[in-house]
């Protein structure tokens, strides 16, 4: 019985190192290589050798002969995210954040049916969020702050009902937050710190019972804050500083022992406010560290 159990093993780590080892599609390698050529591949920390198989490659992980996540962290890379990543229709992590990408988000990135995360954090992207992101319908995790982006916000992020992480501080989008974003009843963490956003609070956020993180410092809204925040059970930290609202007396409505952070730039919330020290922080929700390596 031991030597069966021994060689079940050994039977399975090797079908299991076979599965991983499967050359991918020549579709899927061209699409990699592409990236590699777009973005100065050469130059990389830790580059490519590109007559090796793809699954050796830095980065790449290979499951059932295909591409699966792409992580190139803090790689150096230089250059644009080509169109053809729309071909690695079974990725489900791409992961370029803290590089020195520059372009638009390709169109194709909506045909990524099966991401579950996107970091595109701390590069140069410019130019406008696709409209088509709510095809994304897979994703947990959308993160692209400190980039260049400019635009609205889509209201297609409303139908990313499995996002946990939406995070788009610090860039040079426009507009309103989208009343859509109440349908995100998954959501953990919302950052839009540092943008030019305009208008109200939606209402509708009072709907994201799991919101831990509520990042709206530096921006430009008005009006009052919605009562509906006083929903907000689970949030730990939030930022509201450097805007222009009317009145804070929605937050009277909250229960402030649940803060770690709290940020506003009002001086005549009551005491109860007054008299809890809270940390100050200016980005709560920013992660400087590959959590995958």
């Amino acid at each position: 019985m031991i030597r069966l159990a021994i060689f079940f093993i050994f039977l399975m780590s090797s079908q299991s190192q076979v599965s991983a080892n499967v050359e991918v599609s020549q579709k899927e390698k061209d699409a990699l290589i592409d990236l590699y050529n777009s973005t100065n591949g050469t130059q990389w920390n830790t580059t490519w050798d590109l007559k090796a198989p793809v699954h050796t490659w830095k980065g790449v992980e290979v499951k059932d002969g295909h591409v699966v996540e792409v992580k190139l962290f803090m790689n150096n890379l230089e250059g644009t995210i080509p169109e053809s990543i729309g071909k690695l229709k079974y990725l489900t992590r791409l992961n370029l954040a803290f590089n020195s990408i520059t372009g638009v988000l390709p169109k194709d990135i909506v045909k990524l049916e099966n991401l579950i995360e996107l970091r595109l954090e701390m590069n140069r992207i410019k130019g406008s969020i696709p409209s088509g992101v709510g095809k994304l319908r897979q994703i947990q995790v959308f993160s692209m702050f400190n980039n260049f982006l400019t635009g609205p916000i889509p209201e297609s992020f409303g139908e990313l009902k499995n996002l946990k992480e939406l995070n788009l501080s610090s860039n040079n989008l426009k507009g309103i937050i989208p009343t859509a974003i109440g349908n995100l009843t998954k959501l953990e963490t919302l950052g839009l710190f540092e943008n030019s956003l305009e208008g109200t609070i939606p209402q509708e956020i009072g709907k994201l019972g799991k919101l831990k993180e509520l990042v709206l410092a530096n921006n430009q809204l008005g009006g009052e804050i919605p009562a509906e925040f006083g929903q907000l059970a689970s949030l730990q930290i939030l930022q509201i500083q450097n805007n222009r609202f009317d009145s804070y007396t929605g937050l009277q409505t909250m229960n402030t022992d649940q803060f770690l952070v709290f940020d506003s730039d009002d001086k005549s919330l009551s005491p109860r406010f007054k008299e809890i020290q809270f940390e100050r922080t200016r980005m709560a929700d920013t992660k400087f560290e590959d959590e995958n390596e």
